[in-house]
């Protein structure tokens, strides 16, 4: 079935004009100014979401959810600020914390403030508790009602022969911290900024969470089972933590990164209290359907976010719109494509597909997170998740790049489908900087479903094309336009290698 649909030469895997033209005049429309750069929960949410059920209508895909296109969900969005801008802090010394300079906070709780005096700071290494790798942070350490401290990234960063080494694991991101100390009872968790370990600066943890901070909102519990306060902490605000409770930090973070580190209550208090305000709306994700002939309750879903960053800072051109043409309207555009070519199918296939917007990724997963706990197909019936993340434009290259692979035998369908197209699967095995965990399909690997992140190549067929515009050039920049130039080759033939894999799935035994 793979062999005969996925064509056998290269050049109609990748020359198709009609495709290019829908593709072209789906990003050039997302990514329009008309389009306001999509931000959820504004005007522009309603312009995109319509336009996309419209085409999904025109297809004669069926509406995902009980009748409808949309999958409605809650957001909260708070606005933070420690009171005088300040946390004192008392040990055997006095020092005060001040924002921005020394910490960011938040909450994602609904109410008008935050009071934690004299709160209890606890350091907790990596605040990682992994049993794979043999590691537990919080083995013999109480800190309930109590302010973790855990360092960013996880232990194989400083040592190539703990966890993966320099390929990041998800105990090393900032959002597992919060996720673990939440579990272990804490009242909060600081992430100790390191500018390397990271892979960003402190300007990114300021700018990120001065104001708007989103998270979904449950009405049953207001979301008073957060963590009272998240946040980040930078490397000088931690150094007058430990100074005012006459501890050695550089001590602290040596042991931290060892095995066999215990944690420790430091020898400090805080007096926390932070003004809030917050609003709570709804935005959507949006799906479309392809009801399967033989496992009508199994489902492959491909996915692409709608969502980009509205308006911003204006560049040096007086740009405000951030159209995100490139991130998300190619992956939409690369959706709604491979959702074409299964309605021109001459019979649906023997399970179900799932064409899936999930909304809010910028922000922080958050669309696809509440998709993957409501799902329309149980989690353990669904087959794959083949997300389609940032694919325009792309110059066509000799392989196609895998990130996450070597976890589950779907590495075989792309590699089949590569080898249909006359190119190859380059496993890449580097994730120093985390990538893999930063899309919507990661949610569904949480969940136990099978996905892996590709990229394009390294290998241009014509290397005397080199990509005009890569993404390093307009990745959230008011520059991410849709411009008639752009090179589509490589994109076509992702799209269509995506669309190969998951025709497989659909109709695999």
């Amino acid at each position: 079935m793979l062999l005969s649909l996925a064509a056998n030469a290269q050049t109609t895997q990748v020359a198709n004009e009609k495709d290019e033209q829908m593709f072209r005049e789906w990003v050039k429309t997302l990514g329009s100014d008309e389009f306001g750069g999509r931000k959820p929960m504004t005007e522009y949410e309603d312009m995109t979401i319509n336009y996309l059920s419209a085409q999904m209508e025109a297809m004669g895909l069926e509406p995902a959810f009980d009748g409808s296109w949309y999958q409605p969900f809650e957001m909260i969005a708070v606005t933070a600020k420690l009171r005088g801008d300040r946390i004192p802090v008392k040990g055997r010394k006095k020092a005060v914390l001040i924002a921005p300079d020394d910490l960011m906070v938040w909450t994602a709780r609904e109410t008008d403030k935050v009071e934690l005096p004299k709160a209890e700071f606890v350091f907790c290494g990596f605040g990682i508790s992994a049993p794979e790798y043999g590691w537990n942070d919080y083995e013999g350490i109480d800190v309930n009602g109590k302010i973790v401290i855990a360092m960013v990234n996880d232990p194989g960063f400083y040592n190539n022969n703990l966890f993966r080494g320099r390929n990041m694991t998800y105990y090393g991101r900032w959002l597992y911290k919060f996720e673990e100390a939440q579990r272990q009872g804490a009242a909060g968790c600081l992430v100790l900024h390191n500018t390397a370990a990271a892979s960003y600066g402190w300007d990114v943890c300021v700018n990120g969470h001065q104001e708007g901070n989103l998270a979904l909102y449950d009405p049953a519990t207001r979301n008073m089972n957060a963590l009272a306060i998240k946040g980040w902490l930078h490397e000088d605000g931690a150094r007058k933590i430990f100074a005012a409770a006459g501890m050695d930090m550089d001590a602290a973070l040596a042991a931290a990164k060892l095995p066999g580190f215990k944690s420790f209550p430091i020898k400090a208090k805080g007096d926390i209290r932070m003004d809030v305000s917050y609003e709570i709306q709804q935005t959507n994700n949006v799906g479309g359907l392809i009801r399967g002939t033989e496992h009508p309750d199994e489902v492959v879903v491909l996915s692409a976010h709608w969502d980009h960053l509205g308006f911003g800072p204006a560049d040096e051109t007086g740009d405000d719109i951030y159209n995100g043409a490139g991130d998300n309207g190619s992956g939409m555009a690369g959706v709604l494509l491979a959702a074409r070519k299964f309605c021109d199918l001459p019979c649906p296939p023997r399970r179900s597909v799932l064409f899936l917007f999930p909304s809010s990724e910028e922000s922080g997963l958050f669309g696809s997170e509440y998709y993957c706990a409501h799902p329309l197909i149980p989690m353990e019936k669904t087959s794959a998740n083949l997300n389609f993340e940032s694919i325009g434009p792309a110059e066509l290259t000799e392989d196609i790049t895998i990130l996450g692979g070597g976890a589950s035998d779907l590495d075989n369908y792309y590699v089949a489908a590569a080898a249909a197209q006359g190119r190859y699967i380059f496993f890449d095995d580097d994730n120093s900087d985390g990538w893999f965990f930063r899309s919507d399909h990661y949610n569904f690997v949480k969940k136990g479903v099978r996905s892996v992140v590709i990229e394009n190549g390294r290998h241009p067929v014509d290397s005397s094309r080199p990509n005009k515009y890569p993404m390093t050039s307009w990745y959230h920049q008011p520059r991410d336009e849709y411009r008639d130039d752009w090179d589509l080759t490589g994109t076509l033939a992702n799209v269509n290698l995506i669309f190969s894999v998951a025709l497989s799935l659909a109709n695999a035994e």
